[in-house]
Order: C-alpha cells, then structure tokens, then sequence
C-alpha cells in the first residue's frame, strides 16, 4: 500500500476512534429526561433518544467499531513505521500511536463530550445509526453473549431499584442543575417523607386539643367557638378521652339560629374516626377522605386520647404551613443575639436541625419539648440547662408541667493553642 494511502486510512481510522469514544461518552452520561424534553422538537434528539433506549445494541456498536479503529490504526502505523525505521520501527509505533490514541482520540474527545453531552448525541446520530446497521451481525451475536452470560451470573433484580436516597440525590442534581427551583423541590422532598410519617408524628397533643363538653350549653359553645377560631370542635364525655363526635360550627350555628330552633347536639355531631398512632399519614389521608371527615382521633395504648389529626395537618407535610385568617402567625425559630435562638417547644427536631443547618447527630425525631425531658431526666422547670453536642440548650418558659420555649445556642469548637 502506498504510504500517501496508508497516511489518509491512519488518518481516518483516529477520527473513527474520536467519533466513537465522544459518543460512549455522550449517550453514557447524558441526561434522559432532558433529552426526552428535546425530543418534542427535534428530530435528532428523536433519534438519539431511539438509540438511547436500545443501550445495549448501541454499546456493543460503539466498542467494536472503536476497537476495530484502534487496532487497524495500530496495524497501519506498524507498516509505516517499520518500512521508515526498520525492525525499530514497531516500537516506535507502539510509543507514538499510545500517546495520540490516548490524548486525542480517547481522553479529549471524551472531556469534551462529557461538557454536553445531549447536544453531541443528537450530533452523532445520524452516522451512529449507519454503524449500528452495518455492524447488525456483530451487534446480533453479542446480544446472544449476553444472555447466555445472563444464565450463567444471575443479577439480583434488586439492585436494579433505585432507592428513596438515590432518588432524593437525583432530586438535589435537578435543582443544582436549574431543571427544577428550591419550592419543586422541597414539594418532591415532601412527598417522598410523606409515605414515612405516622399519625403520631403530626398530631395534636391530648393537653393541646380544644374541646367542649357535651353537656355545654349553647352559649358556652359559642363562645368556645369564638374565642378559639377553630371550625371544629371535637366534643366529649366526661374528659377528652371519651370522644363522641366533632361538632362543626357551621351546623352549629344553622341549627342554633334556624326557626325551628336547636333540637339535641347529637343530631349534629358526627362520629368521630378512631387511628392508632403508628397509621401511615397516607392512608390515613385516605380514610378521613372515605369517612368525609376531616379529623381523625389518635388512641393511645390504653383506649384514651394521645391526640387528634385534621386533614390540614396532613396537607401541610405536603406543602408546608397554610394559615388562614384566624391563625396567628408564630415563629418557632427566632434568631437573637450571640448565635442563639428562641426555639418553640411544639417544633420537630428534624425542624430544627435543618434550621441551625447542621446534621441531626442522633437521628433524633419528634417534637423539641419530648427530647428536652428525655436529656434532663424529670420535668422541666424555667432555667434548666443541659449540653447535647454543640448544643447548650436552656429552657425560657413553661406552663403547666410542660417546656413551651427554650433558648439554644451553638457552641463554636474550641481552638487547640499551639505549642508554645
């Protein structure tokens, strides 16, 4: 073969091997559903998408076409080198072919595809498409290999399921990246946590529930009704551990007002849904829409009253706090004065970790106020003080046995002195 001949083929080959190894790279490392949202109006993006999904036929294409490349340009340059340099020559082949394959055909084009990866397989396509049906017979027998190697090393079907963290990293890269901004993703966060939260997570305390007696009389109801802001009301016998239905003021007051006057408050109470504290948050979503109801009662292990749940309650772990016009608005981490912070006592500790912005050490979960009598062993009275990591936590105020507030104050770590 002539060496002008010979140079052209050498020359060839390594821009076959640039266009393969670019092309690994890119179909391996794009991102699908970008690529699918391309695809709505571009017909490469089609295409390279097409190729995408059958990833196997097109691996096989791009390895043996880039070794095919590699080993017929070694062959070549051989020639060359041997009819120039003599039984040296090989060697030196060897040497220079290395270096060029590896900086210009293999790790370049492959720095340079992983940048954009999508917009070089829409690129690449088209001729890639053309490999793929010439080398049909070679693709055929690999996809045969394949499975054959498949009966012989089984793979666990398992591994193959993306997990609830890989999903969340995938969720943190779509927002890195602009695809999605920080509410999308702390709406997707949510949901995600939303199928993990108990019923004992989100309630309402038994000695926070505002109730009315049965025996109350109207006016006493009213003013209940008035002085609270809530719209229901869950009403009891004897104590809030006897539960016999919630009363709505709007059939309340209908009833109260209506000509015929107020009958008996049993005609308008419904009956109340009973859950444990370890029902699932969605199915429980799920029952109190099947009951029409929007509040459930959560039974401790001895038949009282751990707490109650309102369809509210559960929205707002989907998409945060909604207030209306009668909530006030109460701030449960309140930044002060030498890095510390008024904390409310109701607030879950997963709150407020992701409020200071540091990892939860413990995996501590539950509210602010459980954790504080856990650590100090009795119940909290103003001034107690404990110390948890980096923590210094003192308690600011508290009513009736109970912490409502406490101040806590991140520690910075002490500096080693240097040796004198």
């Amino acid at each position: 073969m002539d060496d002008g001949i010979s140079l052209i083929a050498l020359s060839a080959l390594l821009i076959l091997s640039i266009f393969f190894s670019a092309c690994e790279t890119a179909y391996s490392s794009l991102n699908r559903i970008r690529l699918k949202h391309m695809a709505k109006s571009s017909k490469r993006a089609e295409m390279a998408l097409t190729l995408h999904e059958d990833f196997n036929r097109l691996l096989s294409t791009l390895l043996v076409g880039n070794n095919i490349a590699n080993l017929s340009a070694a062959a070549i340059c051989t020639v060359l080198f041997v009819r120039r340099f003599g039984d040296i020559g090989a060697t030196i082949s060897t040497i220079v072919l290395t270096i060029v394959v590896v900086v210009f055909a293999d790790v370049t084009p492959k720095v340079l595809a992983k940048e954009s990866p999508e917009r070089v397989a829409q690129f690449c396509a088209p001729f890639l498409r053309m490999f793929m049906i010439l080398l049909s017979p070679v693709n055929l027998f690999f996809v045969y290999w394949k499975k054959f190697l498949s009966l012989i090393f089984k793979s666990n079907e398992n591994e193959k399921i993306i997990t609830e963290e890989e999903l969340l990293s995938l969720v943190e890269e779509a927002e890195q990246e602009g695809v999605i901004d920080n509410e999308d993703k702390e709406l997707l966060r949510n949901a995600l946590d939303f199928y993990d939260q108990q019923a004992r997570d989100i309630l309402t305390p038994r000695m926070d529930v505002t109730g009315i007696s049965k025996t109350a009389s109207t006016d006493e109801i009213t003013e209940k009704f008035l002085t609270s802001g809530l719209s229901r009301l869950p009403m009891y016998e004897e104590s809030l551990d006897r539960i016999v239905g919630v009363l709505h003021m709007r059939d309340f007051f209908s009833y109260t007002t209506g000509r015929e006057g107020f009958v008996s408050i049993e005609s308008i109470i419904t009956p109340p849904v009973y859950v444990a504290p370890q029902t699932n948050i969605s199915d429980l979503f799920k029952l109190l829409q099947k009951e029409k109801s929007h509040m459930a009662v959560v039974s401790d292990e001895y038949g009282g009253t751990e707490g109650i749940v309102t369809m509210e309650d559960i929205l707002e772990e989907l998409v945060g706090e909604i207030w209306d016009e009668s909530d006030k608005i109460v701030e449960k981490f309140v930044p002060l004065e030498n890095g510390a912070h008024q904390v409310l006592c109701t607030a879950s500790m997963d709150d407020l970790y992701d409020y200071l912005q540091i990892p939860n050490p413990a995996d501590e979960s539950g509210a602010v106020s459980g954790w504080i009598v856990d650590m100090l062993g009795k119940i909290p009275v103003e001034g107690d003080t404990f110390t948890y990591e980096n923590l210094t936590v003192t308690v600011h105020k508290t009513q009736d046995r109970r912490v409502l507030e406490c101040i806590v104050k991140q520690n910075q770590p002490e500096l080693l002195s240097a040796p004198q």
